[in-house]
């Protein structure tokens, strides 16, 4: 083992790695581990990687969503730098943010075609990959909306609540990290799950400052959570401090699920 904490010499492959809370990760992965591919939409984890001056991640661009083309696309960075040590998948898709009251049969199945099946057929795919070496650590992201439901009086007008696709989404995703842990724990590979609470991005700051009173009224910190604040928990996973830990989903929310 490494020191608790050291990813030195380890290859970390992170989807979704140039968004708000992907680039944070990708950044102090780029500092602290051997190597790092960054997957994102077309264009997006290049121009991450160039505008940061990254030195250590390699970008790609893969869309997650066409499933019919996932496993290929991940045996090809496998043959190029080897099975990756560890797994931090963050992208997400979902549906144009409808209500209750909007939203369709087929815009529900659209959410979980979208973003369940990608994170299932990539857990699966690596972590088999994993076996034959005998460890690996992936952290799947879920929300606190896969947890509690959001409070339809702090989203004003125009502003929809948090939609119940995504919900029912990050709840399955929480769920489908115990299911991966327990098939393949013999395997020595862990699977456990960061659960952020509320880290709107900056343009959601920016334009609804009274959504973010009442978010940061609501968690037991009274404030808005940081991209930075996501790293620790999720390099924490990854790393051999966390190497009894699996199954788990780790909530990141400022006590916002705690009352």
């Amino acid at each position: 083992m490494n020191s608790w904490h050291s990813l030195a010499g380890r290859t970390i492959l992170v989807t979704g790695g140039a968004g708000y809370l992907g680039s944070a990760i990708t950044e102090e992965l780029d500092r602290s581990a051997g190597k790092v591919l960054c997957l994102d939409l077309p264009g997006k984890a290049a121009a991450f990687v160039r505008d940061r001056g990254l030195r250590n991640t390699l970008p790609y661009d893969v869309d997650l969503t066409d499933t019919a083309k996932l496993p290929a696309a991940l045996d090809a960075l496998i043959a190029e730098h080897g099975v990756p040590d560890g797994v931090v998948h963050l992208a997400f898709a979902s549906s144009a943010g409808k209500t209750v009251e909007e939203l369709l049969p087929a815009d529900l199945d659209a959410t979980f075609c979208r973003a369940l099946t990608p994170t299932f057929l990539l857990t699966r795919h690596l972590a088999e990959k994993m076996r034959s070496r005998g460890s690996g650590s992936i952290v799947l992201f879920g929300s606190m909306y896969g947890m509690v439901s959001p409070d339809p009086r702090i989203y004003h007008l125009p502003m929809k609540p948090n939609p119940i696709d995504y919900g029912a989404s990050k709840a399955a995703v929480i769920q489908m990290t115990k299911y991966f842990a327990v098939h393949y724990g013999a395997s020595g590979i862990r699977v456990n799950c960061v659960t952020p609470g509320p880290f709107p991005n900056p343009n959601v700051q920016r334009s609804h400052p009274e959504l973010i009173a009442d978010l940061s009224a609501k968690t037991a910190l009274r404030r808005i959570g940081t991209n930075p604040e996501i790293v620790g928990p999720t390099l924490f996973l990854l790393a051999d401090g966390a190497s009894y830990v699996t199954g788990q989903s780790l909530v990141v929310d400022g006590g916002w699920t705690v009352w």
